[in-house]
């Protein structure tokens, strides 16, 4: 059954990637030659630049994605916040794959969404995000508060 979970999870989290690989050659063709490239706290661009830098955030989330990939075909390497024992070795390891891959999941939510929000503010100024970037920060922070209540039950 966990094998399925994370095998989902892995297709879910490529598809991510490769749809905003896709949105971004989809539409750079018809983004103006100035975009917005950094917002301030009101959601104003406060900076600009080349409409290359759109291939910015599907290249940072790629290489995100394979040190993820990394991390989680080699979960001794990752950092715990408990000892590792024979006991509770399968229990830590499948807690951090799923993990991982959630949080893998909520960042590509986060790159997506601000791909939409830069193509969207390109052409009108008054455009919003679609997800309010402090929702997404506080899904990060309720996540992880669920990861360490976890790997406590299963110590």
């Amino acid at each position: 059954m966990e094998s399925i979970l994370l095998l989902l999870f892995d297709i879910v989290n490529f598809g991510l990637l490769a749809f905003l690989w896709w949105f971004s050659i989809k539409n750079y063709k018809i983004l103006p030659e100035t975009i917005p490239i950094h917002f301030d706290f009101d959601g104003k661009a406060d900076n600009f630049g080349s409409k290359k830098y759109y291939y910015l955030m599907p290249a940072v989330l790629t290489v995100i994605y394979f040190l993820f990939v990394f991390l989680v075909r080699s979960p001794e390497l990752a950092n715990y916040p408990l000892q590792i024992t024979e006991e509770n070795e399968n229990a830590q390891f499948l807690i951090m794959g799923i993990f991982m891959r959630w949080l893998f999941l909520l960042i590509s939510m986060i790159f997506l969404n601000s791909q939409d929000y830069v193509f969207r503010y390109s052409f009108n100024d008054n455009a919003k995000p679609r997800i309010a970037f402090s929702a997404m920060l506080f899904s990060i922070i309720g996540s992880l508060i669920v990861l360490f209540t976890f790997v406590g039950l299963f110590k």
